[in-house]
């Protein structure tokens, strides 16, 4: 039986900015989204707050900042999409005050960011970067010194999730002999051994390679003190998030010698667009790998997240599914058969629950399942009943005290 929505799906107005790829477009048109407003580009601020008073659904990227500000402009918005790993841009403590689950792609992209780890670590340890920029020069470094093989050199991993744990597969399959360090207990891979603390990896390894998200704990977690304790001649990867390095106390040790290479594709401060300039300490360097945060930037990478996001969303649109959010409790739901489905979202308050059910009831309407799941600020039910109803019990529903959205889905 073809479900009927409280409101039609061409009417759901759904914003994609910053050139997200065209899967996520055509996933949305497949399951019946056909009003997609599309942009190449970020908007400033401005074109952003005007755009999203009306949009339901939006999609960004890693440019667009959803602030608190710029969602109290955005009334009819109840679902984000991070086409990205990272979620910084979205400010999820006030989206989730509004009762508005985000979405990312936690797993789309790791194969193209652990591919690009692993070619700069043969590029780095081959001397490659500074060799090919001699010859740029005229100069002809044909030396074997200082240029070595990557089996049986030690890396190390500081963060052991979805990247760290592909680029130990890898490392493992070339020879390289594996150690990582995570605040969090994980099941190593392979002949993969864990380090007890930080000093202990950074000691051992020839080369340290970072897949860290982004926390005060991670803030400049690579400085001064900890570069001191690297090997002599090592090489340091970022992947992961700018602030986790500490680019200046990087730039001395390169001084120094003391590290032999390093690449980063992620950095503090980093353009808008390709008409800003940019600016690191580590420019100076030739035997420093730059790229712009192109990790996750391969045309695989960005069609799978396309899907996986806009799945994501269409899933909660449809049926009120909320897996993969990272701000919000989680319910993992099929549509079902023959009833109508209510959706509300409130304050983690004693006596919700019973203040909803008693809408119900007090039309004598049955409620054939019911799923609710909580976190210490919102909680997320979902109600089937056995009704034709229409929607002025959204009336009721939205006037039940500390509610911060309810929706009859069909």
């Amino acid at each position: 039986m073809e479900k009927k929505f409280s409101f039609n799906k061409k009417d759901i107005n759904i914003l994609l900015l910053e050139g997200i790829h065209q899967s996520a477009v055509k996933y949305f048109t497949e399951s019946g989204y056909t009003n997609i407003e599309y942009f190449k580009t970020a908007l400033d601020e401005k074109e952003l707050e005007e755009k999203i008073k009306n949009v339901h659904i939006i999609g960004i990227r890693s440019r667009t900042q959803l602030t608190k500000e710029i969602l109290l402009k955005a009334k009819k918005l109840f679902g984000v999409g991070c086409y990205s790993i990272g979620t910084n841009q979205v400010d999820l403590k006030a989206t989730k005050k509004h009762g508005i689950p985000v979405f990312n792609a936690p797993f789309s992209n790791t194969r193209s960011v652990a591919e690009l780890v692993i070619a700069e670590i043969i590029m780095l340890l081959r001397e490659v970067p500074a060799k090919s920029a001699a010859a740029h020069r005229g100069e002809w470094l044909k030396l074997a010194s200082n240029s070595f093989e990557v089996r049986g050199k030690a890396l190390g991993i500081i963060g052991y999730g979805h990247i760290g744990s592909q680029v130990s597969i890898l490392a493992e399959a070339m020879g390289m002999d594996v150690n990582y360090y995570d605040i969090e207990k994980k099941l190593s891979l392979g002949k993969a051994t864990a380090c007890s603390s930080l000093a202990d990896l950074l000691k051992i390894s020839d080369v340290i390679t970072l897949h860290v998200p982004e926390t005060e704990l991670t803030q400049n977690m690579i400085s001064f003190a900890e570069l001191e304790l690297m090997k002599k001649g090592s090489i340091l990867i970022n992947l992961s998030r700018g602030s986790v390095v500490d680019y200046i106390a990087v730039a001395q040790a390169l001084r120094e010698g003391h590290l032999s290479g390093v690449a980063a594709d992620v950095f503090p401060v980093e353009p808008a667009s390709s008409a800003e300039r940019f600016s690191t300490a580590l420019q100076e360097f030739d035997n420093v790998i730059l790229t712009p945060h192109i990790g996750g930037n391969t045309l695989e990478a960005q069609e799978n997240i396309g899907m996986e996001v806009a799945e994501k969303l269409v899933r909660y649109s449809d049926n009120g599914s909320t897996i993969g959010a990272v701000n919000f409790p989680q319910i993992a739901l099929q549509p079902n058969v023959n009833k109508q489905r209510f959706l509300h979202i409130h304050k983690n308050m004693p006596g919700l629950l019973k203040d909803i059910n008693n809408v119900f009831t007090a039309r004598s309407i049955n409620i054939s399942s019911q799923f609710l799941q909580t976190d210490p600020e919102i909680g997320y039910v979902i109600i089937d009943t056995e009704s034709q109803t229409d929607e002025t019990i959204l009336k009721d529903l939205k006037a039940i005290p500390h509610t911060i959205r309810a929706r009859m889905l069909y």
